[in-house]
């Protein structure tokens, strides 16, 4: 079993020609609402990728709630860990360039209610597998990092959106996975040289024994072991939208790590079904079925 604590929201999209400048009004040619929130994602991205998933998170009493629901509904994702909070339910408003670039602002209602107290009901257990993100409070995600090594079982963190109080735990995950910015930015704050990010990754593995991966966008993905370095590629493509790729890339290698495969193996098969989310818009509407995988791999 793979338990997702994280948040729970509904994108506002639109689409742009090109991303404003600050002060700048830009004229948009398409708007939709879509299910998501990174704990969201991440929790349908494990169950298409053939995982069993529980999703921990809350959401709002308010008419959002049903829709931000709705896909981790119809794809039978154990909602039992999801509660309501008085707060409203987290938006994420987005929008989206003709290049498929993005920028998010993100309001968490109901996820800034997920509090240390309510990892005691998750109920965590040694084998079990961990998937945490920051769009929730960061006293929560320490929590259940420091839960997940107590009990033995096994998590994985996706430091997105960074927030630089996480450099201080970072060490109690068994994984992190960070983008190149978010990486570079907590390897300074611990007073690591980024001028070889590579070094700088074998560095952070070898002081604190997690394994540390990296997405670097086009060029694929890196991950620091204790003494040595793993890669992989994902596709080349044009993308249509990158809002879910990120997510979509860490629910695939939760999935495939819980199941056994060798982490060079699941490094290449998240990488693949994350250049596949770039293809559709929309964030867990992007998330591709794992047969969409096994057949782009090969």
């Amino acid at each position: 079993m793979i338990t997702v604590i994280g948040s729970i929201n509904l994108d506002l999209v639109a689409n742009v020609g090109q991303l404003p400048q600050p002060g700048e009004t830009v004229p948009g040619d398409g708007f939709k609402t879509s299910p998501g929130g990174k704990g969201a994602n991440q929790a349908l991205a494990v169950k298409r990728a053939g995982g069993e998933v529980r999703m921990v998170g809350a959401v709002g009493q308010d008419a959002f709630a049903d829709e931000a629901l709705a896909c981790l509904r119809e794809g039978l994702v154990d909602l039992s860990g999801v509660r309501e909070s008085h707060s409203t339910t987290g938006t994420a408003s987005i929008l989206v360039a003709k290049d498929g670039e993005n920028m998010i602002a993100v309001v968490p209602g109901a996820n800034g209610s997920l509090v240390p107290g309510d990892i005691k009901n998750v109920h965590l257990e040694k084998g079990d597998w961990l998937l945490l993100q920051h769009e929730i409070p960061m006293r929560t995600v320490r929590a259940a990092l420091e839960e997940a090594k107590r009990v033995g079982a096994i998590s994985i963190l996706n430091t997105a959106p960074f927030r630089p109080e996480a450099a201080e735990f970072l060490h109690l995950a068994d994984y992190v996975v960070a983008n190149e910015t978010e990486f570079d930015a907590y390897a300074e704050l611990k007073g690591i040289a980024v001028s070889d990010r590579r070094a700088a990754m074998r560095k952070m593995a070898d002081e604190t024994g997690t394994t540390i991966v990296v997405t670097l966008g086009a060029a694929g993905v890196a991950a620091a072991v204790q003494g040595g370095m793993l890669e992989a590629q994902g596709l080349k493509i044009e993308p249509v939208d990158t809002v879910g790729a990120g997510d979509t890339f860490c629910g695939y290698l939760a999935a495939s790590l819980a199941d056994g495969m060798k982490l060079e193996e699941a490094l290449r098969r998240a990488a693949v079904a994350g250049s596949l989310a770039c293809l559709k818009p929309g964030a867990q509407p992007a998330i591709p079925q794992a047969k969409d995988v096994a057949e782009a791999m090969g």
